[in-house]
């Protein structure tokens, strides 16, 4: 009994690889990019939160507060990624009190290129006589 040749579908396999990486590749990229902006977004936001804070606290001042929220940056991601720290007096909702500003940039996968910018901030009412102007 003879068997019909299969050498039309030699090399198939290749292809379908090909062709369904083509798909698979970049959204999965897209998923470790994404995950990334929002790891680096949360990060900054729970510093910048906790700077006004330790601003905030009554015997402190806004430069404490920018070393605590470089301090935490170091700790948790790459210097690389924060442009910039402010920490200055502001009113929160009525109440004298601290305003804390991050701004960063995200590289693609964090290795450079096009970059996408953070801007979070964090806010906190300053215990009695601790607002320095």
């Amino acid at each position: 009994m003879l068997r019909p040749s299969r050498r039309g579908e030699k090399g198939a396999a290749v292809v379908d690889v090909v062709l369904v990486l083509l798909v698979l590749l970049p959204l999965v990229l897209g998923i470790l990019q994404l995950a990334l902006v929002l790891h680096v977004r949360n990060t900054l936001a729970s510093a910048a939160a906790e700077g006004a804070r330790h601003a905030a606290v009554a015997g402190s001042s806004a430069p404490a507060g920018r070393a605590k929220v470089q301090e935490l940056v170091d700790g948790a991601l790459s210097q690389d990624f924060v442009r910039s720290v402010t920490v200055r007096p502001a009113l929160v909702g009525g109440a004298p009190g601290y305003e804390t500003v991050v701004e960063a940039d995200v590289g693609l996968l964090g290795i450079g290129g096009t970059s996408i910018h953070v801007r979070v901030s964090g806010h906190a009412i300053a215990e009695q006589g601790s607002v320095q102007r």
